[in-house]
């Protein structure tokens, strides 16, 4: 019987060529590809042109919530057959989608706004079909980690993702003491309801003058990004002058021992505290307040604002 001349590889939805493919009859069918899908965080424009390509070429799409993603789609034409994919059916869809990847058929992962797998569900599919052998193809895009970071103002070099708190007893206690511990900058994802409790516990935990942003939905309509010490962002919620709504991103600023603008008596610390207290000087001639201008200097040094009104070095 004459064999048959293999077909050409079938190349991935994103263009690039399938290493699995195998030619026919010359072993086990070539098996699907799951692609780990960024989608917007906010602004339904900052899509990616692969992560739309690929959208539209896989056969399934499994989403968080459908009704988000069909949103997006219809926004950019994008036609896709959509199932949903959340932490409360993932026991149960997870094999289905499995069997679907194991039969050769691709499927993109989605969840309602930025990565899959940071903060949102995906882990368990991405693992499972990971630990089989098969491929997971990650398409990076919108990320609220990365948006808050720069936004921020207050972010050094090195930084943690803490994701959510744990809302109470021992373990979010635990939690706290290693923030405190940490110099790096951190970032951590909260609701609104628990925004009031988060920044008070930071703030006795990580100390009131340790630099701190709260930026509230990133890339949308009413973003906001509000700046200054733990205490004072606690502060501002409390009595309402920061709203507590919509999505929220949290980034804690280098500890003060830890960043270059860091005062401890020394001649390199007094240099570092009067060219804080001369930006001040500097910013207050421009016609920002001079509390203002102490508060924003505050949270770019981690120097504690109080220090910033000071007449001169060891006062």
């Amino acid at each position: 019987m004459t064999r048959r001349r293999p077909e050409a590889a079938r190349p991935l939805p994103d263009g690039r060529p399938r290493p699995e493919e195998t030619a026919p009859g010359d072993g086990p069918p070539p098996r699907g590809t799951l692609f780990v899908v960024a989608t917007p965080i906010g602004n339904l424009g900052d899509v990616t042109l692969r992560a739309l390509e690929v959208l539209a070429a896989v056969p399934l799409v499994a989403a968080e919530d459908t009704r988000m993603t069909r949103r997006l789609l219809a926004r950019h034409a994008v036609p896709a057959r959509l199932v949903s994919y959340h932490a409360r059916n993932a026991a149960a869809r997870g094999p289905e989608l499995l069997a679907h990847l194991r039969g050769g058929a691709d499927l993109a992962l989605v969840t309602d706004a930025g990565t899959p797998l940071v903060s949102d569900p995906g882990a368990e599919l991405v693992a499972a079909w990971a630990g089989e052998g098969g491929s997971v193809v990650p398409l990076p895009g919108p990320s609220a980690v990365l948006a808050a970071l720069v936004a921020a103002a207050v972010a050094g070099p090195r930084w943690s993702f803490e994701g959510f708190l744990p809302r109470a007893g021992r373990e979010r206690r635990a939690r706290l003491e290693r923030l405190a511990a940490d110099p790096r900058t951190a970032v951590l994802f909260e609701a609104p309801g628990r925004l009031a409790a988060t920044l008070a516990d930071l703030a006795a935990a990580c100390g009131p003058d340790r630099p701190a942003a709260v930026c509230r939905e990133l890339t949308k309509l009413h973003e906001e990004v509000r700046r200054g010490s733990l205490g004072e962002l606690s502060a501002a919620v409390a009595d309402g002058a920061l709203a507590a709504r919509g999505e929220i991103v949290v980034v804690v600023g280098d500890a003060a021992t830890g960043r270059p603008g860091a005062v401890d008596g020394g001649p390199a610390d007094d240099a570092a505290l009067a060219r804080a207290r001369g930006e001040v000087e500097r910013l207050a001639t421009t016609g920002i307040a001079r509390g203002e201008a102490a508060r924003r200097v505050a949270a770019a040094t981690g120097i504690p604002r109080r220090r910033l009104y000071g007449a001169g070095p060891g006062d």
